[in-house]
């Protein structure tokens, strides 16, 4: 096996995919927030060819010394902390700042890979600023919008799958609505039964979506994956590109497949937990 080549801060991405080519497994060893807020990570991964990323404590360190990247998120961990009682020190706090960013990294790298971003967008990073006032699991702020190139119906996603779609935008922030709204209706396809249907929310449960299948003699079994069907029709609000994965099927007796022709899937992403996310840009008129 061919040992990880580790690109140096300052080093011109433009190299990465010549390596790449020559089988090297280029991984990026500056690990750091602004990496996530930029895009400028996505755009590694899609465009050079990055395979990984690494870091260090005292890389990580220098991260947030050396810039205001994690003052707010240090301070809201500190603040979190006090209220619930858990440990407020600075080691505390930085150690699991690192995890989280570790793990977001992981799943956006794992996700821009998988092939699950369709052709012909463009992702655009942005970080959750606002919750809905008076309905949680409903909608979220972001800190992108038209003068970023966001648009009304572009589907948004994070390192997990599916979360919603833009249903307004200003200069510098939208609002997405999640697939938790309950206006929300996706068209989807289970994997690999190839039954189509509808998933809709449940009000209140932002991990229990219900699933409606379309005219399809097929059973479809526990475990198996959904992700969005690429059509749209009267109700359903918003034209998903294909492949998004939404979903898990957590239920599927025969009893509700075929008499009330229904099942009930557990969304990927964790939409009670939010950060950062994608818009995917760029796509098909709405």
């Amino acid at each position: 096996m061919t040992a990880p080549s580790r690109l140096r801060p300052g080093t011109t991405t433009g190299r990465i995919a010549a390596l790449a080519a020559l089988g090297q497994s280029v991984w990026f060893d500056n690990i750091r927030r602004g990496l996530l807020t930029s895009g400028e990570f996505e755009r590694m991964v899609r465009e050079d060819g990055l395979t990984g990323v690494t870091s260090n404590p005292s890389i990580f360190e220098k991260a947030i010394v050396g810039s205001t990247d994690y003052d707010e998120a240090f301070a809201a961990a500190r603040a979190s902390a006090s209220v619930s009682g858990t440990p407020s020190d600075v080691n505390t706090v930085y150690e699991g700042l690192a995890i989280a960013e570790n793990a977001e990294l992981h799943k956006l790298l794992r996700f821009d890979q998988s092939g699950a971003i369709p052709e012909g967008t463009e992702p655009v990073t942005a970080r959750v600023i606002g919750l809905s006032p008076t309905v949680w699991f409903s909608d979220v702020m972001i800190d992108v919008g038209t003068g970023d190139g966001v648009r009304p119906g572009d589907p948004v996603v994070n390192g997990d799958g599916l979360i919603g779609h833009v249903s307004a935008a200003t200069g510098s922030t939208a609002k997405v609505t999640l697939i938790s709204d309950h206006s929300s209706a996706v068209s989807v396809r289970v994997v690999p039964a190839g039954v189509q249907g509808i998933v809709k929310a449940t009000v209140g449960e932002p991990n229990r979506l219900v699933l409606s299948f379309l005219n399809s003699d097929k059973n479809i079994h526990k475990g198996e994956s959904v992700v969005t069907a690429g059509w749209h029709g009267e109700g359903i609000e918003s034209r998903f590109p294909p492949n998004i994965p939404v979903g898990e099927v957590t239920r599927a007796t025969i009893f509700e497949q075929e008499a009330q022709e229904r099942s009930v899937v557990r969304p990927y992403a964790d939409l009670r937990n939010l950060d950062t996310v994608q818009v995917l840009t760029g796509g098909a008129s709405k």
